[in-house]
């Protein structure tokens, strides 16, 4: 299922009934963990950031985990490709777009937030570090995690923005021009 529309939500309603479902149902015990990462690549002439955002359910904190994924494409605006500050402040804000959309349903659960943000200093991400934490701290409260701490974001939603699609997940894409990728 494709969704088009630029500025709707993540997930529609159908699949944030769905997720909600999934949340009432698995054990309280269970552990959340939002987080996205993006590639870039470019399209002709034009730069675009692939935005894969995620939300793990960590079964009883012990037992699997289910994974529900969003996936968009859009322009990507930074000046400089060695400084990805605008596509790394975007993932901060998708990730709390996600909690916050889902916040009433996450409050009795143990929740977590990763950014795929290195903070040391020898990495490039790392120049958004402060931003983008503060960020997630004004808008949700929490701290969040970042590299190497960050799994929700370094290896589920890379693994998932590079192998969109997987029998086992739940899965959307939304492209800003109406395509699908």
């Amino acid at each position: 299922m494709y969704n088009t529309q630029r500025n709707s939500t993540m997930f529609n309603q159908e699949e944030i009934e769905e997720i909600k479902e999934y949340l009432i149902n698995v054990e309280p015990n269970s552990k959340i963990y939002l987080g996205c990462d993006s590639i870039k690549y470019k399209k002709g002439k034009t730069w675009f950031a692939r935005y894969t955002t995620v939300l793990v359910v960590h079964m009883g904190g012990c037992h699997g985990c289910r994974v529900f994924g969003y996936s968009e494409r859009e322009r990507d605006y930074d000046k400089n490709k060695d400084k990805p500050r605008m596509r790394l402040m975007n993932e901060a804000y998708k990730v709390v777009t996600l909690y916050m959309e889902l916040a009433e349903e996450l409050e009795d659960f143990e929740v977590e937030i990763h950014l795929d943000i290195n903070p040391d200093k020898q990495h490039n991400s790392s120049i958004v570090i402060n931003e983008a934490t503060g960020y997630v701290r004004g808008m949700t409260g929490m701290t969040a995690k970042s590299k190497p701490e960050a799994f929700a974001a370094s290896y589920c939603a890379d693994w998932m923005v590079r192998h969109k699609g997987h029998q086992d997940v739940t899965w959307k894409t939304n492209s800003a021009d109406g395509t699908k990728h």
